[in-house]
Formats: C-alpha cells, sequence, structure tokens
C-alpha cells in the first residue's frame, strides 16, 4: 500500500469503530449532558473550521509544541498522582469559566486531528487536569473522533486515496477490539486509570518529539 494511501485507510477503517466506541462509552459512562456536547462539538467545529490554518503550520513546529505540551501537562498529572500539588479526579462535568476553556481547548485539538496530531492522549490529560474523572474523559474524546473520521474519511474515499481492503480489515477487528476495550476500562480503579492516562501521555509527546527530531526543519526564506 502507497504511503500516501495510509491515512485515507486508517481513516476510512477505523470510523466505525470509533462511532461504536463512542456509542458504547456514552451509554456506559456517566458524563454532564452539556459539557459532554459542547466538547465533541467544538472538536468538530475544529476539525472543520480549523484544519485550513493548521494545515499551513510547519509539521515539524506542530509535532514540538504538541511534545512539549503533553511533557508539561504529563509532569502535571504525575505530580497530582503523587500528591504533590492539589486536585481533583472525580467530576463528571465542567462549569463556567472552566467548561469555556476547555471547549476552547478542544477546538484546537479538532484542527489538529486533522493534521495529524491525536486527539486522545491530550484531551484525556486536558479532562484530568481540570479535575475530572479520567473515565469520564473516554465518552468525550472517542465522541470527539467519531464525528471528525467519517469526514476525514469521505474526502479520503472521494479521492480514492486509501486501500478497500486494509479498511475492511481495520473495521471488522476494530470493533470487537473496543468492546474488549470498553470492559476493561470500566473495570480499571481510578487510581490505575490516572497512572495509565500518565503513561499514554508521556508515550505520546517523545513519540512526537522523536518525529520532530527526524523530519525536516523548514526550509529558511531567501
Amino acid at each position: 500500500m502507497p504511503d500516501e494511501d495510509i491515512p485515507g485507510t486508517l481513516n476510512s477503517g477505523h470510523a466505525l469503530p470509533a462511532l461504536a466506541e463512542a456509542l458504547i462509552f456514552i451509554a456506559a459512562v456517566t458524563v454532564e449532558p452539556v459539557t459532554l456536547v459542547s466538547m465533541i462539538a467544538a472538536a468538530a467545529l475544529g476539525a472543520w473550521f480549523g484544519a485550513g490554518i493548521v494545515s499551513g503550520l510547519p509539521r515539524r513546529t506542530v509535532q514540538l509544541s504538541m511534545g512539549v505540551a503533553l511533557l508539561i501537562a504529563s509532569g502535571l498529572l504525575l505530580a497530582k498522582n503523587l500528591h504533590w500539588m492539589p486536585g481533583g479526579g472525580e467530576a463528571i462535568g465542567l462549569q463556567g469559566g472552566t467548561l469555556v476553556f476547555a471547549v476552547a481547548v478542544n477546538f484546537v485539538l479538532g484542527a489538529l486531528m486533522t493534521f495529524g496530531a491525536g486527539l486522545y492522549a491530550p484531551c484525556l490529560i486536558l479532562v484530568c487536569l481540570l479535575g475530572m474523572s479520567p473515565l469520564a474523559a473516554f465518552p468525550i474524546m472517542m465522541g470527539s473522533c467519531a464525528f471528525l473520521m467519517p469526514v476525514g474519511a469521505v474526502r479520503f474515499i472521494r479521492e480514492g486515496r486509501y486501500s478497500v481492503r486494509a479498511a475492511l480489515s481495520l473495521a471488522m477487528g476494530g470493533i470487537p477490539g473496543v468492546l474488549l476495550a470498553a470492559y476493561v476500562v470500566k473495570s480499571l480503579p481510578t487510581f490505575w486509570l490516572l497512572w495509565l492516562v500518565v503513561a499514554v501521555a508521556l508515550y505520546t509527546a517523545l513519540l512526537m518529539l522523536f518525529s520532530a527530531r527526524r523530519a525536516p526543519a523548514p526550509a529558511s526564506p531567501a
């Protein structure tokens, strides 16, 4: 499969599993409706309106910025887990300025998602740092991606830039996988879920920083 077909294959193949994932977690995990709907809508709007702006930025710059931001955020969450700084962790919704901030950040994450920066890890850590239960992040981040991925998939399908066989394989394997994931995540104690968030955020941050290091630096203007 040509490299240029990989994004289209991933978007089209994971669209149905992402939708199933979102429906499962929205039904299984209680999240305050205004918080859930507004953050999902913000991510979708970010992908729709912000993709053009983000796509004009150098990929290396985005990767470096996201990597550093995730390192800082995971450090803050690590400090909360070790009780070095105060923090909540059981809320199922946000209000006032905190909700506005979360909606704004998810808008940016939705735009970055279309550029190739993942939404799951930064959304997870955002929700946890704002004092919500880490379990509450799952319906939010999965609902966000469930609305983003079909939009991207339609564009790639129209252009024929995807592999039908690989996309079908991803869809067939993905749906049973999300059923298993839902059971595992719901059965995890909050203590271990918080440490899982730190591990995912650190892994994603290092992955982005290494990718940025391998990428060529943008050419300076003559």
